[in-house]
């Protein structure tokens, strides 16, 4: 399926979203985010038929940030509100992302820069070519970070190193990314939307509401507190406990065999 500047297929019960506008190596646009949105409309009509997504790039990058395209001509001569598309348009795309239904897997097949970045980093897990790399690279046009890095970043890195990404603007490759522990695995190019959909189909076949609270409650995780966070854990495995997947999984590890879960 072909939204504005977005391909959304899918594989079974595994979606995959494609930023495609590779003229601008997938930098984002109004008109993207607004295809971002109704590729998203779809997946949530598909509900129950889609259990993992898989989001990248088309071409040699995955998202090179904000599209900048003729801004120059939009603010000569007057004050720029830059923040304005971030709360219409950027917001709600990470909100939506942040309580989808289902896990997300983020396949990063080329750079990964500002927004982009951001994107990256909504992924539950974050895949990468070896070529790959990310960038903080508001500092470089008189920005400051957004899409959430400021604080998806300290959570995964540190502050130390966050900080250090943001003021430097500094290329940060994948293989060092995964050292630093903000990817999970790194893999050679050509094997990378295969490796990744090999661990969307597995997330795919298994308890979907579980993985959904598992999800939120790691989200949840940084504001709770110890006391807020268990409790939240005790109606999470309320509603886990509740899913015929929960029994499904139970009966399968006595009678020694391979869980079928339905996602329910």
């Amino acid at each position: 399926m072909q939204f504005k500047h977005v391909t959304l297929d899918f594989d079974g019960q595994v979606a995959i979203l494609k930023l495609d506008h590779q003229e601008v190596m997938n930098a984002v646009s109004v008109d993207m985010l607004g295809g971002l949105a109704e590729a998203l409309d779809e997946i949530a009509d598909r509900r129950d038929d889609v259990r993992c997504l898989v989001i990248t790039g088309a071409g040699r990058a995955f998202c090179t940030g904000a599209n900048l395209q003729g801004r120059n001509n939009q603010i000569t001569g007057k004050r720029s509100n830059a923040g304005a598309t971030l709360e219409t348009a950027f917001h709600p795309f990470l909100r939506r992302l942040q309580n989808l239904h289902c896990p997300i897997v983020t396949a990063v097949n080329g750079p990964a820069a500002g927004a982009g970045m951001s994107f990256a980093l909504m992924g539950d897990l974050i895949l990468c070519a070896k070529s790959s790399y990310f960038l903080q690279a508001f500092r470089r046009i008189g920005l400051v970070p957004d899409c959430g890095s400021t604080w998806i970043l300290p959570r995964l890195i540190g502050k130390a190193r966050s900080v250090e990404l943001s003021l430097l603007g500094e290329k940060l490759p994948a293989e060092k990314a995964l050292e630093w522990g903000l990817v999970n695995r790194v893999y050679e190019d050509a094997a990378l939307m295969d490796e990744a959909m090999k661990l969307a189909h597995d997330l795919a076949n298994g308890p979907t509401v579980a993985l959904s609270l598992i999800r939120k409650l790691y989200w949840d995780s940084p504001e709770n507190s110890f006391e807020d966070q268990i409790n939240l854990e005790v109606q999470s495995q309320r509603i886990a406990g509740a899913s015929p997947d929960f029994r499904e999984g139970v009966s399968a590890f006595l009678e020694k065999r391979p869980a079928k879960f339905t996602g329910k």
